[in-house]
């Protein structure tokens, strides 16, 4: 008789449960995975490429008929993108798990929770991102067409990607910002869906200005311009600062888009209005 001494049996039986579950991994696995051809590869890829060539088609057909119709509906339609580009992805991964994968109830919950953890530990921040993303398409913090500020970045969405967003800047640069900002960052969104936003222009007076008559002034520039969006409120902020008197004009321009021109507009009608009147500006103390 051999004597075995206990540290060894528990090796063995250890090492024999190993043996077991390596081979019952093993089994699931086949059963998991269909057959792999060359074929199924060759389908795959040629899926793959006709799903990007079908995004690229429907952004630029998006963009296309947005610049095309009435401006008030120009943001609907670019706002259905993110909804085209998701439904591409959703069937083209249905199609390519069908296509690898035999999907039985039981198998198909092991993949999601295989997928989920290697995912998770793999491309943390890409998950991250992409959850994130799927997340903005229900609370809605952005949507193309918007112009928001997003760490110190401000400029109009352009595209909104699985992973992230486009953002067009007064410079005319892309800023690529992924969703998963949203988890650390302040968005800050000025029209929210909307084709207006508020644009404040400051005009900087000396102390002693006649406050009735600026604040008429300015009013009526912005009130006859012909990018103002009548609807919508037009006030005259005014304020005291140690060097004079800032007032702020608060007015909302047609579309967004015209915020810079806008602007402009409004600061060269209302200098041309004031020098007629000699309306003194804030004098700085000569160092």
């Amino acid at each position: 008789m051999i004597y075995q001494s206990p540290l060894i049996k528990s090796t063995l039986i250890f090492a024999q449960s190993a043996g077991e579950a390596a081979n019952e991994t093993a089994e699931q696995t086949r059963e998991i995975l269909a057959e792999i051809t060359t074929w199924k590869v060759t389908q795959a890829l040629i899926l793959i490429g006709c799903a990007y060539i079908f995004v690229q088609i429907i952004d630029k057909l998006v963009n296309f008929i947005s610049e095309k119709v009435h401006r008030e509906w120009r943001l609907v339609i670019k706002q259905s993108q993110p909804f085209w580009r998701m439904l591409i992805v959703s069937l083209v991964a249905v199609i390519l798990m069908n296509l690898f994968l035999n999907l039985s109830e039981n198998n198909l919950l092991a993949i999601t929770g295989t997928v989920a953890v290697a995912l998770g530990f793999a491309f943390k921040d890409y998950v991250s991102s992409v959850i994130a993303g799927l997340i903005g398409l229900f609370e809605v913090p952005y949507r193309v067409g918007d112009r928001v500020t997003i760490s110190n970045h401000y400029g109009e969405i352009v595209s909104y990607g699985l992973r992230a967003i486009h953002l067009r800047t007064p410079d005319d640069n892309i800023v690529v910002i992924p969703h998963n900002k949203l988890w650390t960052e302040t968005v800050s969104n000025a029209n929210t869906g909307e084709l207006e936003a508020l644009v404040v222009t400051q005009f900087y007076f000396d102390h002693d200005l006649d406050i009735e008559l600026v604040s008429k002034i300015l009013y009526r520039v912005a009130y006859t311009s012909k990018y103002t969006q009548l609807k919508l409120p037009i006030v005259v902020i005014v304020e005291e600062k140690p060097w004079g008197s800032l007032l702020k004009l608060k007015s909302y321009p047609m579309d967004a888009r015209d915020e810079f021109i806008y602007q402009t507009d409004l600061i060269k009608r209302a200098k041309a209005i004031l020098t007629k009147y000699g309306i003194a500006y804030p004098k700085f103390p000569v160092l």
